[in-house]
This record gives structure tokens, sequence and C-alpha cells, in this order.
């Protein structure tokens, strides 16, 4: 029993993908000699193989200390992903996600998990090859590490590193059965038989394996005449990873077993046997999957992942309802080799709320031992709070941030469970949703770099970065440059804001080219411009476009005209805080011209509300919010237009992703007190089960899309009224909007501290409570007419 228990704790320490305590090390601790010159490491690569193709493999090096240093900090990269082990323990995963121009490094130290003597640090890279996720860029397969000093140095990738391809694996890469649109990469079918245990110990016997081939020296950016890998230092932490209990076993089949199975407890499947669970996580999730067997030679275990279950007319319906539903979804396969304390999981992870085990046994019985996830996400902490006499509210605040997390890793995801794609539409929201709850804005300030980095020849960027398939949403370029606005008024980084500038120049400029002079109005749109989901404006698989309303294709689009127009408004602020009066100047005249002229063209007076173009064939939503937030509407016809939108059944209708818009347009227009009462879309989402936030109404292909989590940002935006009233957020600008709310308290992290409100209403309009802003802030409480202004500390403040 003793050496059973020994054997687990073994494999656990071995193969479990649990982050060690490595350190992440600053960039500013890197040896600045690696930012002006090659590196002394080389890529290295598998030799005798295509490095373009499928395929897993284990690099390995042993060295030996005399003592234990107090640092030891390396810098790793690979192509496509690697996982790096010091001594048997993960110390890191990447690279972080760029491109081939950006290609990122991680810098560790590893000190603590080295030892006086023998030492072997070892890594497993490998290449989707043709079953590439869309979101990983790739060249070919590769690795590097660098020692940051001479003493690091033992470790530099060269052919003295050893090398092998593990053929246990091979891609699972047609999920076309799923019937949509999914590129997140293929599952894992493993064969124990042929997998290499223990190839990452100390004392594993790599004799039979090849030297290393070497590639090019690692070559930073900016250095030297070209370079496959142009590498720069990733600029975000290190990605969470904590166990994760799966909470119930939802369903089982031709097997009696408890729920005290997901909780550690060995559970044995006797031989020749057929067996199937579907387990319930209850809240969906991405995690690695980690299944620890004993026995069970030649038994087959596949794990199916799903976000929710279907009925027969392929309907999700309520989420926690599994009668008469089954499940479909990305699967692996595990083939087992009869060995005690075996650890199988995956290369990257799975997101899911429900997994299907399906066990086959052949002549020998399995014992499970255990399964559980490792749960995955950027390191978000949830510095802010809200809380009010509705105590519902608390369950969408939590939801939202459930979605939020799962929606960040190296980059912001649309959807962790279809493409994991960065898309700016996606990703503005994410963002401010981040600065707010976390006040953590690097994975902000990367996602502004990586769609900097992306920008066409024409001048736009793309629509989602990092992607090996290019796609042009010109709107999505305009929202990118709205994105560094919101980093302008939320952060005092003035370098890096002014470094964008010539970008959102560039987006502009495309976009004046393109209007119709006549009209004042955009012209002809080329390529896919998407503007919401909504439901008259279906998908056409000819000409590959969806959510496109009238004018985009033949010209004049109201919505489109409006947004430059809401976009143009806002750069004139960022450059006239830099000096650019010229260029702001003509921002705005412009922005008022069109603004103006497109108000005027599509305005059906009969109707009261405004047309998708000048002929008034088409009615949305969409053009009376772009037309407020872009001031085309005039200040005092501003709410009554809203209340259109409010109370019309005759427009097309927003989805969740355009509510954020219609929040900031309530905003504007003095209506913020209407926000409460039109939660309704997020309470319905909860009534049917979600565990997180939607696509899009039903039905929805994802169950989890971060541009509907705006309420996190907005109960402290709107609900709660504080935002920043000078750039850097100098000063705060506190203007609640409680609608039929009585009380509301919250917290919020700022860039010098924390801002902390607590609010209850006097009468009919009145309110009373205290506000407190951190070290050197100022700012000002409005409430109805009544301004007061607001010093370092506790503010009481009394309107009655």
């Amino acid at each position: 029993m003793k050496m059973k228990r020994f054997c687990y704790l073994f494999c656990l320490a071995c193969f479990s993908l649990y982050q060690s305590t490595a350190a992440q090390v600053l960039m500013q601790e890197i040896n600045p000699e690696l930012f002006r010159s090659l590196w002394s490491a080389h890529w290295i690569a598998p030799p005798n193989t295509s490095l373009k193709e499928y395929g897993v493999f284990h690099f390995r090096k042993a060295f030996s200390l005399e003592s234990k240093p107090d640092k030891f900090i390396i810098h790793v990269s690979a192509d496509n992903r690697y996982r790096l082990f010091v001594n048997g323990k993960s110390v890191g995963v990447g690279p972080a996600r760029g491109d081939l121009a950006h290609w990122n490094f991680e810098t560790l130290d590893i000190a603590k998990e080295l030892v006086v003597g023998k030492n072997v640090i070892a890594a497993v890279v490998w290449n989707f090859g043709e079953y590439i996720p869309f979101a990983q860029i790739t060249n070919k397969t590769a690795l590097i590490v660098q020692g940051n000093s001479e003493v690091e140095k033992v470790v530099n990738t060269n052919n003295s590193w050893k090398v092998i391809q593990n053929h246990a694996y091979s891609p699972i890469g047609d999920f076309s059965y799923l019937r949509t649109f999914i590129v997140v990469g293929c599952g894992d079918e493993v064969k124990g038989k042929k997998f290499i245990w223990g190839w990452q110990t100390t004392d594993f016997n790599d004799e039979n394996w090849t030297k290393a081939r070497q590639l090019e020296r690692g070559v930073p950016r900016g250095v030297g005449s070209g370079a496959e890998w142009h590498l720069v230092p990733r600029t975000i932490p290190l990605l969470e990873e904590k166990q994760e209990r799966i909470k119930k076993i939802a369903r089982a089949e031709e097997v009696n077993i408890n729920d005290n199975f997901l909780n550690g407890k060995a559970v044995t499947i006797p031989a020749n046997s057929k067996v199937s669970l579907l387990l319930d996580q209850t809240f969906l999730t991405n995690a690695y999957p980690h299944l620890l067997v004993s026995g069970g030679k030649e038994a087959q275990i596949k794990l199916t992942y799903a976000e929710a279950l279907f009925d027969a007319n392929d309907q999700k319906g309520n989420r926690n309802e599994i009668a008469r539903k089954s499940i479909k979804g990305t699967y692996d396969i595990f083939h087992l080799e009869g060995g005690e304390n075996r650890l199988y999981t995956t290369l990257w992870f799975r997101t899911y709320r429900y997994v299907q085990m399906e066990i086959e046994t052949k002549a020998q019985p399995l014992i499970i031992n255990d399964f559980y996830g490792v749960f995955t996400a950027y390191p978000f902490q949830e510095k802010a709070s809200f809380s009010s006499n509705d105590a519902s509210l608390k369950e969408i605040w939590n939801v939202g941030w459930r979605t939020a997390r799962l929606c960040a890793a190296e980059t912001y995801f649309d959807c962790p469970y279809y493409e994991q794609l960065q898309y700016v539409g996606d990703t503005r929201i994410q963002a401010l949703i981040s600065l707010y709850v976390s006040g953590d804005d690097r994975l902000m300030k990367k996602a502004i770099t990586d769609f900097d980095n992306s920008r066409v020849y024409e001048g736009l960027t793309q629509s989602r970065y990092p992607s090996v398939v290019q796609q042009i949403i010109p709107p999505f370029s305009l929202f990118w440059t709205n994105m560094v606005y919101d980093y302008f008024m939320h952060r005092k980084d003035d370098d890096f804001v002014k470094s964008q500038l010539q970008g959102i120049e560039n987006v502009l400029n495309w976009y004046e080219n393109h209007l119709d002079r006549e009209k004042n109005m955009l012209g002809k749109m080329e390529w896919w411009n998407f503007v919401d989901w909504a439901k008259e404006w279906p998908w056409n698989i000819n000409k590959s476009i969806g959510g496109v309303p009238q004018g985009t294709l033949d010209g004049n689009s109201s919505i489109l005209t409006f947004q430059y127009a809401y976009s143009l408004n806002l750069a004139a602020q960022v450059f006239d805080y830099y000096g650019k009066t010229a260029q702001a100047q003509h921002y705005k005249q412009l922005a008022e011209k069109i603004a103006k002229s497109t108000f005027e063209l599509c305005l059906d007076k009969e109707k009261g509300i405004i047309g998708d173009t000048p002929e008034k064939q088409a009615f949305s939503q969409h053009a009376i919010i772009m037309g407020v937030l872009s001031g085309g509407i005039p200040a005092e016809q501003q709410k009554a237009f809203l209340e259109k939108v409010l109370k019309s059944n005759d427009l097309i209708e927003i989805t969740f992703y355009f509510r954020f818009y219609l929040t900031q347009a309530l905003k504007k227009a003095g209506m913020s007190e209407l926000y409460y009462s039109n939660l309704t879309p997020w309470r319905e989402m909860l009534k049917i089960g979600l565990t997180t936030f939607a696509e899009k109404p039903e039905p929805t292909r994802s169950d989890c899309h971060a541009w509907s989590s705006s309420p996190n940002y907005d109960f402290l935006a709107t609900i709660c009224g504080i935002m920043p009233e000078k750039a850097g957020f100098e000063r705060v600008l506190v203007q609640p909007a409680l609608g039929e709310l009585k009380n509301i308290e919250a917290r919020m992290p700022h860039p010098k501290g924390e801002i902390n409100l607590k609010l209850s209403r006097v009468g009919e309009k009145g309110v009373t409570g205290e506000i407190s802003l951190p070290p050197n802030t100022t700012g000002r409480f409005i409430w109805k007419e009544k301004i007061i202004n607001l010093n370092v500390g506790v503010n009481k403040v009394e309107v009655k």
C-alpha cells in the first residue's frame, strides 16, 4: 500500500501540469545585451523529419551544478507551443501568442527547482501541422533556451541537447460533424504503448535519443538583416493553473459509481465491459483533463467535451436539463497500456461543462484512480465588487466575471470553445471589464499592440489577431482606435499612446478615402462590414458575410457613417491632448459634417426614426444608437429617439453585443437611470441554466462570449457611475444611476489605489453616502443637477 501511494505521488510530481514555484522575471531583469545582438543560443529542432507537419517532440538537456544558485534566469520560446520542465516539474508554458515579426519569449527564474549535482531541463514541443488553430501563427517546429548570463548559458540550446519524437500522439482533426465554425485545433489520440513515460525526469535514460539539429541563432527584434522569428519579451504573466474537481456524475450507464469517484476515490471497471459516464462540472470551465489510471491493458477511454447537451432537434434548451439529451463535441481518445498510475492528459486545454467518459476494457480490469481538471486562464484577480438591495445582480456579476475569465488567456478570446480568437469588437468590451474588475491593464495593452501589428497595407487593422487566416472587418478597425482612446482615458502612459497615433491616423484616413463626397456619407465599403448578429441580417453563404446591414456594399450606411463620426470625435480628443491640434480640428469638423449630413438624409420625419440608408427601406436600433454616440442626432432629440429604441417593435433589434453601445448612448443622452430596468436579457440567460453569457439570443452557437459580460463594467461605470473625467484617470467622475435600486456598494481598482462607494436613496430624489478616492486623486460627484467636489480620502455626500 505504501509503495502504491509512493507511485501515485511520484506520478503527480512528474506529470502534473500545475505550474511550480519557478518565478516569471520582470522585463527589467533581462540582460540588455540580449536586445542588442544575436543570442548565443540556437533554435533547435528534431533532425530528419519535416518541421512543418504535425508532431510532438521531447527535448532534454542534463547539466550539473556545484551549488544551488540564488537566481538562474533563462529565456524560452518555441514554435508552435511548449511546456518546460525542470527536474520533472512544470515551470512554464508558452510562448504567448504573437506573430513571426513579434515572437514572444518567456523569462523564468528556475533556481528554486535546481539541486546540487545533476539537473535536467526538458521541454515538450508540439506542432499542430495542418490542424493548426486559427489563433496560432507558426513557422516550423523549433525550441530555443537562452541563459541570461554566463552562468545560465550551460542550458543554451544547441546540438548538445537531445530530442525524440513521441509517436504516441495522433491528431483528431475532423470536427465537421459539429456543423459549425470551430478552429481551436485538434484533439489528441494517445497510445499508451508508445508513450515515453517519465521522459522529463532526472533518472530517465535518454541514450537512444538523437542530437538536436541546430537552426539559426536567436534574433531579437530589430537586430540584423533578417530572421525566421523576431524575438520580443513576453509582457503578460504566465497563465494560472489550479486543480478543479468535477462536481457530479449526471448519468452512469452499465456501472454503479457514486460521486466519491470525483473526489479521488478509485473505481474499478471490470474486464470486457463498456461503460459510459456523463460528468457535470455544473459550470463552464477551461481545463486540462487529468486521467490517472492503473491496469486496463488495451482499454480505450474517450472523453467528449461540450458546453451543453442537445435534444433530438439539435437544440440546447435549459443547460441544466439532461433528460432525452445527448452530448456532441470535441473529444480525445486514450489507449491504455496497462501500467500503474499512468497519467493521461492533453497538450492544450479543453472547454467544457459536460464531459462524457466512454470506457471499453478488454481482458484486464481498469482502475481509475482519479479524474479532475486543471483550470487555466489569464491570472486576473477580482479586485472590484458590487452589491445592492437586489441580490439577483450578484449572480449576473459572478456569471459575467466567469465569462470574462474564460475568454482571456495569452490573448483575449471571443469564445473559448469554438475559436479562441482575439477580435477587436469583443476585445474592446473585454478590456474595459479587465480594467474595472481587476485593474490589470497588461492584456489590454498587449491586445492594442497585437492589432497594431496586424495592420494591412491599406492601413486597416485585421479584425482578429493573431490569426493564420487574414480577416478584415473595417468597423473593428474603428473600434481599435476606440480601444486606444479607452486606454488613454484610464491609464497615464503617454509614450505608449503616442506610439499608436500613426495607426489611428491610418485607419481614419482609410475611411476618409471611402467617403461619398456628394452625400457626405461613407460610400461603397470593401471587406466584411459586420455590425451585429441581428436576425434580419442573416449569414449569406455566397458572399461569406452575415450581420451586415443595408448600405455597406452599395454605400451610404447610416450606421457605419455614424460609427466613423463617433470614432473621429474620440480620436480628436487624443490628438488634441498630445498637441496635434490641426489634426484634431480636422477630425472634429469632419465628424460634425458627416454626422449632420447622415442624420438629415436618413431621417424619416413621418416615423421619427432613422433609416439604415437614405432610401429608408430598413430601420434599426443600431442606427439610432450610433446616431446618438456620434452627435448626429441633435442633443435635444436624443431622448425621444432612444425611447423608440426601448419601446418600438418595428426596429431591427440589437443583440447582446450591441447592448454595450446602447448603454453608452443612454449615458450620453442623460438616460442612465433606465439601465437597471434593461437587464432582462441577462436574467433570461440565467433562467435557462447558462453559467456564462452567450454569444447571442437563442439559439446560440457559443455559450461563452465575453462581449456579453458588459454588466461587469456597467454595474461600476453606469449604476455606480464611476468614470475617468480626465485622461489617465487623473480625475474621477462619479455620476450614479441607481434606477429602481435603493442602495449600492462597490469598490474598484484605480491606478493610484482603490475607489470605494456606498450610496442609499433618500426619499424620491435624494441620495446619501460616502465615496473614497485614492491618494493624489480628486473628482466630482453629480446627482441630478447637484455637483459636489471630491477630495482624497473619504467624502460624505448628501443630496435631498
